[in-house]
Parts: structure tokens; sequence; C-alpha cells
């Protein structure tokens, strides 16, 4: 594979216009793809075969008006104002009245009518029913939804939203992460290899990939339901992975060009290389997040290979238009930053790296993991394991009002509810009856239901034909266990309900949906895990011919994925220092240690690949395997630090969205790649692989017999490149 990357990047950096001119007329057409479809991404978080997804395809079809999209309208006054005053009562339902003409309403009710006007007189909840569901309704909908309140609070009534949709619900991708990431990974770079041009080819193909990818999903959205947060997962992943992959390309080439090789011969030998190591890892990360459509979640699928499509985008890159774009800069990518009164000082640090490299920091961390390696490993594994104790008090959920800022108002919506009616009336469970024959029938389920435990009351919302819905107020709220467990109990009890009226309940609803992703998401994690594990064991045993190695590599992922996880768990739902994030305290999204597991995971085999290449490199020339631990690690440690830490800034800029969920994906993948690149792959592999020594490189002999040599450290295409510099120094035939 070695010599056939090294071809290809000979034949990018001969064609070098051509490559350039190709991926920018890729860019233009999905930008304008994206622009002419029309695409909009959307959170509707069910799953088919799920009863609550049963129910939602039930009113499409039998009562298409109650199956659209749905605005809660909460209206509230305070100190000795009442909602029920006539002045208010007039401008709340005159607001009504005008919200049921913006087009796209079908059907509104007002508070008074319903009486859902809480005992203090001050909070009213008013609907909005959609015929559209919640992905298709307008912005301009809602834009004309928040217009028309003004009515209400222009008599000095405050008015929130909740609901599947709302004034204030659509994801737009802010530009201040990307921003930030991209300038803290030129100063990384750019302290890395003291070279502007060094630090900033890498950074400028990164943000063509990521322009492709956005626009690639955008694009799909028209065709393809793609939740919200799949384009944000995908630009993290893109911008992270295109910098990294072409960090790792760009540190190997201009080691050769200080080593005296000309461009075109430094380019070859590089992606030849460095880029085989780059093939590797980016197949695992893609292996990783495709291995999400095992669970059989669409929503999860979807993310998944987007975020797949945007590493196999900066991968494509890494390996086509960076050796173009190393053409066009030619010896500029060693020109180093003067030192003023120390001319030629960034040089000398560069020579040394590549003619001394025990003399600098990462040899000075190798020798003492070697030298340490029991009690370094020792206390490293202790110290993950306390880091991840506090995951096993994890709870699941998704995102509901109390999860959001406190200035956002589907959480003021939630706040003025929980305080007029009580927490469950944030999350209703809907239950349709079929086979209603009588409004007789109708009064028995209520009282069925109404006995229930932990149900405040029922009340019949509408009825149509034999269809009928029900609306099951819980005492406890929308993500609390109990909640949960009361849909269950309703499911497992829908024969005593029903009674002898003959009709047949289904229990559903957002709240009833978010419970069903949840335990689906729950269910699938060991089988998940088990297959990406599988897959990328075969991956590793491939790519390093030895079974100790990948064996290795998903330890340390565990360990790695369980401190993220414990980390991810004290702070997000047991608050531990959450007001210094910005976060609210609350449950850990249902979907979030998937998405971990599957990018962590990844991006773990990234370091293991980067790292454990250079040691295999080593001991291929010398055969001294505690040596070769420690020249290894030295060669990778400045380079994978610097990747590790743009990845690292890259996650932790988008926790400044005020979005909970892009919050908690932040930290978690920050925490997680933080953890396997400094505490895993540079300290716990290098001590067990010199506690190991030569060992960890067996494999049986049938193995090298019958399965081909990679030779992803590149040694094969390194000796042929020697020999055919010095023809007379090779052995003769």
């Amino acid at each position: 594979m070695s010599k056939y990357l090294a071809n290809i990047a000979r034949w990018c950096f001969r064609h070098r216009k051509t490559v350039v001119a190709l991926w920018i007329l890729v860019a233009a057409a999905v930008i304008a793809t994206a622009q002419l479809s029309g695409g909009k991404t959307n959170d509707n978080f069910t799953i088919p075969g799920t009863e609550s997804q049963q129910m939602q395809d039930l009113l499409a079809k039998d009562l298409p008006a109650a199956g659209g999209a749905q605005t809660r309208v909460v209206f509230a006054t305070h100190g000795s104002q009442k909602l029920t005053s006539p002045t208010n009562v007039q401008a709340v339902k005159e607001t009504m009245a005008q919200l049921a003409k913006v087009p796209g309403v079908v059907a509104v009710t007002d508070p008074f009518s319903t009486k859902q006007v809480s005992p203090s007189g001050q909070v009213g909840l008013g609907t909005i029913q959609y015929k559209d569901a919640a992905q298709d309704v307008s912005s301009s909908t809602l834009d004309r939804v928040n217009a028309v309140s003004d009515t209400a609070r222009n008599a000095g009534v405050q008015v929130e939203y909740a609901g599947s949709v709302y004034p204030g619900s659509e994801f737009t991708i802010s530009e201040i992460p990307e921003i930030i990431g991209i300038v803290v990974a030129f100063i990384v770079l750019l302290v890395t290899f003291a070279a502007f041009v060094a630090a900033g080819l890498p950074i400028i193909n990164a943000i063509l990939g990521v322009i492709v990818t956005v626009m690639s999903v955008t694009a799909l959205a028209a065709v393809v339901d793609i939740a919200s947060t799949s384009t944000t997962v995908a630009l993290m992943l893109g911008l992270s992975c295109g910098i990294d992959y072409g960090v790792f390309i760009l540190s190997r080439h201009r080691n050769n060009l200080i080593a005296g090789l000309d461009v075109e011969d430094s380019v070859y030998l590089a992606v030849g290389t460095a880029g085989s190591s780059v093939v590797f890892a980016g197949l695992t990360v893609i292996v990783a997040l495709c291995g999400m459509a095992v669970v059989g979640i669409p929503f999860l699928t979807v993310m998944g290979l987007a975020a797949a499509g945007a590493v196999l985008i900066a991968l494509l890159i890494a390996l086509t238009l960076l050796p173009a774009s190393l053409g066009f800069a030619g010896r500029k990518v060693i020109s180093f930053i003067p030192s003023p009164g120390m001319p030629g000082h960034h040089e000398a640090i560069a020579r040394q790296a590549v003619e001394a490299p025990e003399k600098s920091a990462g040899g000075v961390w190798a020798r003492f993991v070697v030298r340490f390696r029991v009690p370094v490993l020792i206390v490293g594994v202790l110290g993950l394991l306390v880091m991840a104790s506090p995951a096993l008090d994890m709870q699941l959920g998704l995102p509901s009002g109390s999860s959001q800022s406190k200035d956002n108002t589907a959480r003021k919506a939630y706040d003025l509810t929980t305080e007029g009616f009580g927490v469950g009336f944030n999350g209703p469970l809907l239950v349709t009856a079929q086979n209603v024959d009588s409004p007789a029938d109708v009064q028995q389920l209520v009282g069925a239901l109404q006995k229930q435990d932990n149900v405040v009351t029922a009340v019949p919302t509408v009825s149509q034909g034999k269809l009928a819905i029900i609306s099951v107020i819980p005492k406890t709220g929308p993500n609390d266990p109990k909640t949960a467990d009361l849909v269950t109990h309703l499911r497992d009890n829908r024969s005593q309900i029903e009674g002898t009226t003959g009709t047949k309940i289904l229990v559903g609803g957002q709240t009833a949906s978010n419970i069903d992703v949840s335990t689906k998401l729950t269910d699938a994690l060991p089988i998940f895990l088990i297959v990406v594990a599988a897959l990328a064991f075969v991956l590793l045993t491939f790519a390093f011919r030895t079974i100790l190695i990948p064996i290795k590599s998903i330890v340390g992922f565990l360990l790695s994925v369980g401190a993220a996880f414990g980390l991810e768990v004290a702070i997000f739902q047991w608050g531990w220092g959450a007001s210094l994030l910005g976060v609210t305290k609350g449950e850990i999204i249902s979907f979030l240690p998937l998405i971990m597991l599957a990018i962590i995971f990844g991006l773990s085999s990234d370091y293991e690949v980067f790292v454990v290449s250079r040691i295999k490199e080593d001991y291929t020339k010398t055969g001294d395997g505690r040596g070769a631990v420690e020249r290894g690690t030295t060669s990778s440690a400045r380079v994978v630090t610097a990747a590790a830490l743009i990845m690292f800034s890259i996650f932790v800029a988008f926790m400044v969205t005020d979005d909970p969920t892009i919050k908690a994906i932040g930290f978690g993948f920050a925490a997680g790649v933080f953890i396997d690149a400094f505490v895993v792959r540079l300290t716990l592999v290098p001590a067990l692989m010199a506690i190991v020594g030569s060992k960890v490189w067996y494999h049986p002999q049938w193995f090298a017999r019958h399965i081909p040599d990679p030779d992803i450290e590149g040694e094969k295409l390194s000796k042929e490149f020697e020999d055919r510099l010095h023809p007379a120094e090779a052995p003769q035939t």
C-alpha cells in the first residue's frame, strides 16, 4: 500500500494545478447543489417498530390534523397581576385568534376554553397545531407566530414557547466555534513548526474539506431526515481529522526536507510512509462510525454516515490535495520564523528533532515512561478507573426544556409550567383509542387512566369517528425514570385499562417517543460495542500483524471512554463545576454514549496507529523491543501532541454554543481525546509495550504466510527509495 500511496502523491504533486482545480470544482458543485436543494435538518427522534411510532403513523393516516407538529404557548403574569383579569383574557384570546390565521396552522386552543389556567391564575397553557411535521414547518411560519404574540406581550403578559417546534427552535450553525478552533489550531501549528506556510496548509485544506462536507449534508437533508447534531458532529470531525491527517504527513515531509531530500522525493516518501498510517487511522474511524448502523436507529445511522463521510473527505484531501499544495509551497514549509536575538533558533530546534530526537521533550517523557513503566502503568490505570466510576450512575434521556439555558424560551416555558401546574405537565403522554363507539367508552378509559399510579389527570382532547386522543399528565417530569415506568406500566396493563370498552389503546406522544428512543439506544450499546471492537480488531491485526496490539488498543479505548463517561456524568448529571462551564445539571443525552463510543474509539485508534507504527518502524530496523518503544514514542510525541491539542481545542470551542446537546458532545469528545492521547497512547501504551518487550510483535507463522503485509510503517518503500538513491550500496544480484 505504501508504494501505491506514494505514486498517487507523486502524480498529484506533478499535476498540482489540476488537483487543486478539481477540488475547487467539487466544492463549488456541492455549494450550488445545497443552495438549490433547500435541505433542512430536523430532530425527529423516532424509531420504526416502537409503539410511539405506531401511534404517530396511525394519526398521520386517520387523523392528520393531530399528527403534525405542535407548539405549546405559555402565558404568564407576575406580581399582583392575574392572567384571568378581563384585559389579559381579551389579549390572550385575541392572540390565539390571530395565531389561528397563521399559514400552516390548523387549530389552536386557548387556556380559558380548555381550563388550562393555574390555580394561582397567573399561568395559562395554549396550543398551536400545525398541518406539517416539525421539520416541515417553515421559518416564516414560526416568525409569524412570534410576531403575532406581541399582542399579548403589549398587554404585559409574558409569552414563552415549547413543544416539538417553536420560535427559536430552529438549528443554525454558528461560525464562532469553528473560528476559535481554527485560530487555536494555527497557534499550535505555529509553535510546533515555527513556519507560517507549514502552519497554514493543513488548516486551509481542512476548511475546504469541511465546506464540501457541510454542503453535502445540507443537500442530502432535502431527501433524507438528518438530525441537526449530525451537521455539527460532521463539522467537528471533518475539521479536526482534516487538520490532524495533514499534520502527520506534513511533519514527515518537513523531516525529509531537513534531512536533505528534494521536495518531490520528500512528498513521495512522506505520503508513502506517514500516509499509510493516516489511511489505517482514517479507515478505523470510518468503520467505527459506520458501525452505528448496526443498532437500527435511523437518525443515528445517518449521523454516523455523515460523520464517516466527513472523515473520508478529510482522508482524500490529505492524500491528494495536500501533496499538490506541498508542490506549490516548495521549501517554504521549513522557512522558519526568525527569533529576535537568536538567529536560526527555530531551525536548530527542528533539526535537533530530526537528528537528535532524544534531546527533545518527547524524548525526556519517553525515557521516563520506559524507565518507570510498572508504576506508571499501575497509577495510570487506577487513575482512569477512579475517573470512570461516576459512569456507573449514568441516567439517559433526550433533551427537554429543563436542560436548556435559563434565558432560552423553552426553559422559561418549562419553569413556568412547573410552577403553575406541576412538572408532569411538561411531558404529557398521549393515549389513542381506536374502535370508540360512544363518548361513554372515552369516559371509561379516562377513569381507568386516572386511577393509575403516578397520574395527575387524564383529559380527552380529540374525538373523531372511532378514534379518540386522551392526554395523560404524569406526576413526574419527562426525563424522570418514574415517567418511563408509567409508560411501561400503561402498555403492560392495556387490557385492564381498555376494560369492556372494546377499544384498542396505544401510548405515545413526544415524551413516550423520547423514552422509546432512550430505551432502544441503551439496549443497543452492548451490540454496537461488540461489533465495532470486532471490526477494529480485524483491521488493526491486519495493519500490525500481531494480536496483542489490537487487544491493547481496545482495552486502552475502554479506559479512555470510561473516564470520559465519568467526567460527563460528574459535570452534566451531578452538576460538579456545571456553572463554570455554563451548563445545566440534568440527564445525559441518550444518544451521546453511543456516538462517543464510535468517535472516541475511532480517534483513539488514530493515535494508536500513529504511535505504534513509529515504534514498529524502529523495531523492524533494530529488533530492539524496549529501545524501539522509547525511540518510537520520542519520534511520534511531538506531532501526536500537536494533533491532539488541535482536536481537543476544536471540540472545546463548540462548548461556547448555547445548545446543551452540542455542549455535551463537545465536552465528551474533548475529554475522550485528551485522556486517550496523553494518558493512554503516550503514557500507558509505551509503558505496557516496554514491559512486554519484543513479544508484543508475536504472530503465528500461518498468519505471516497467508495474510499480506500492508507495510504500514513504509519500511519496504523506504528501502526501495534508499536503494534507488544509492545504487552502488544496494545488494548485487
